[in-house]
């Protein structure tokens, strides 16, 4: 992979900033969500804190997520009744905080067998042994179930589980495989945006002032004998020193290989790779009632069927990965999810002429050894090392779930470190655009009528729903006769321009992966990159030639991702990755 991406521009000055005044207390080394929960914690406690992120914010594991905020109910039978404990309290609080992206979902378990699971599951709690998978039958699940409802105690943030027979679950479902004997169907929340919700925590993390300072595309490439970090802008070239009190390395899967660049070599991680496809597939979307179809398949894997922005998401995979490579997925992996939907609606056909988007990841799991993947724990630790005479704090594990917490435990070691009290605590406090979020109709209307600018009330309704109430600073800045794409009619010109110039964009995938939808619902046709491209090209300062290397450039990633034989990328991850 070559180490300049983008194109210089207008929107850089960030960075700029950083390499005028390279010191701050806390450099936080990874804008994963964790990476940015934890910048966001420190940014209110009125820390001088500077946060880099090598690629695009939120676009490495965290960017791979199932688009779940879940409690984990198979870490049960792990033992791990903290991190389950811990999730499902996030859970709700996120769905509280930040109700518009993340919004509770009915979650549906078909069930084959009636007590399979009851002697191999207690043997893998008591034991810590692996064993054979074995399908996990309704006796089971119920008591997985009873358990995992026990740690919902605040006022029913989400409708507790049921059961249902055969005869009834066919009756409001009746595309499932005929060989059920039962289904539990309990509540989750989806996360329908993830990378736009990263950016609100990062978002709220700048409104602290000028202490917080968050750049994208500059990487970590070595240190000073001083404990100084040496940091590499990806768009230009440039390297320079960067001075702090603490360091802390939230690069996830890539952890110890951040870690060996500053020459303190560490083997924590184990990542694996996650993986899952998209789906234009109407019969499969209404056969999912809009739930959730969540599973154990025949070789001991978890695995969703996700009713998602009128598609439907299925995945995911759980394989040891190597972060040195690029995470892609495969031919192999597509068949093994063919293979779970015939499972499961084993009437519906699914087929490669379905696909519209792909994704993969690499989880950042610790180093587990022999252990099978879908068993390793997902809870994380911290562990402090230095780099020279500077204290590093190395977050080894950590999930979507539970950023909120693990940023705030973080922090605090950060502040212990550094003899700081905190002044505030993150506990419900409403995220971006979820402040003062519309709960009703009627209040939905109210707040669409108040805010509503030069646009259509339809206009401003769909605008509260991609950005919750930070819309409102969009809506004020829109003309009456915007521009609205002809490839992606959703979209305006002017507000693509507005998420380029105030969202940190540097490359065209940074607004059709991160910043939009537009990929993920299968709109990143040749046209699309072409319109999006020119939209934006004035505010980032792209000339014609630059814009049509964007265009190129993200062109050429798409096409690897999807697997696409592309001479241009000899078979490596192009360079816009």
């Amino acid at each position: 992979m070559q180490d300049q991406v983008g194109n210089p521009g207008t929107a850089r000055t960030t960075v700029e900033a950083v390499r005028a005044e390279p010191r701050a207390n806390v450099l936080i080394i990874g804008a994963g969500i964790n990476g940015i929960a934890t910048f966001r914690d420190l940014a209110l406690q009125g820390v001088n804190v500077t946060l880099i992120e090598r690629n695009d914010f939120c676009s490495g594991a965290s960017a791979a997520s199932s688009h779940m905020i879940h409690g984990g109910i198979r870490y049960l039978e792990n033992g791990e009744f903290r991190l389950v404990q811990e999730s499902v309290q996030e859970r709700n609080s996120l769905i509280k905080i930040a109700p518009h992206y993340v919004k509770p979902l009915p979650t549906t378990v078909p069930i084959f067998s009636t007590f399979s699971g009851m002697v191999s599951a207690p043997m893998r709690f008591l034991t810590h042994k692996q064993g054979k998978p074995k399908e996990r039958g309704a006796a089971l699940i119920k008591m997985g179930l009873i358990m995992y409802d026990s740690f919902s105690r605040d006022g029913g943030s989400v409708p507790r589980h049921r059961f249902l027979g055969k005869k009834k679950t066919l009756a409001e479902l009746p595309q499932l495989n005929q060989g059920l004997k039962y289904t539990a169907t309990y509540f989750d929340a989806s996360m329908h945006d993830p990378e736009r919700l990263a950016l609100d925590v990062m978002h709220d993390g700048l409104a602290a002032g000028d202490h917080a300072r968050a750049v994208n595309y500059v990487e970590a490439v070595g240190s000073t004998e001083a404990g100084a970090i040496t940091l590499r802008d990806r768009v230009t070239g440039e390297e320079f020193d960067f001075t702090a009190d603490v360091v802390v390395n939230t690069s996830g899967p890539w952890t110890d290989l951040t870690n060996g660049a500053f020459g303190t070599p560490t083997t924590y991680m184990g990542g694996t790779k996650g993986s899952h496809i998209v789906l234009e597939n109407d019969e499969l979307l209404a056969a999912t009632g809009g739930r959730e179809i969540f599973f154990e398949h025949n070789d001991g894997r978890i695995v969703l069927i996700y009713p998602l922005k009128g598609k439907v998401m299925v995945g995911t995979t759980d394989i040891n990965a190597d972060p040195r490579e690029a995470a892609v997925c495969t031919e192999e992996e597509v068949d093994y999810f063919f293979d779970l939907v015939k499972h499961v609606f084993p009437k519906i056909s699914v087929d490669r002429s379905q696909i519209i988007y792909r994704f993969s990841g690499i989880r950042p799991l610790p180093g587990h050894g022999d252990t099978q993947p879908g068993f390793v724990s997902r809870d994380y630790r911290i562990v402090e090392t230095a780099v020279g005479k500077t204290p590093l704090l190395s977050l080894v594990g950590g999930k979507w779930t539970t950023f909120r917490a693990l940023a705030e435990h973080l922090s605090g070691d950060v502040l212990k470190v550094l003899g700081v009290e905190r002044k505030v605590s993150t506990a419900g406090m409403a995220i971006g655009g979820g402040k003062d979020y519309p709960r009703d109709d009627a209040a939905r209307a109210r707040w669409v009528s108040a805010n509503r600018g030069l646009v259509s009330d339809k206009r401003a309704d769909a605008l509260l729903e991609r950005y919750g109430t930070r819309a409102a600073a969009l809506i004020a800045q829109l003309p009456a006769d915007e521009h609205m794409l002809a490839t992606a009619p959703d979209y305006s010109a002017e507000e693509l321009t507005i998420l380029a110039t105030e969202e940190r964009v540097v490359t065209l995938l940074d607004v059709i992966q991160r910043r939009t939808s537009l990929a993920f619902t299968g709109r990143s046709s040749h046209a699309v990159l072409v319109e999006v491209a020119e939209a934006i090209a004035s505010s980032l300062g792209w000339d014609t030639e630059a814009t049509e290397r964007e265009i190129a450039r993200a062109a050429e990633y798409l096409s690897w991702a999807h697997g696409i034989t592309d001479s241009r990328a000899g078979g490596k991850t192009p360079v816009s990755a």
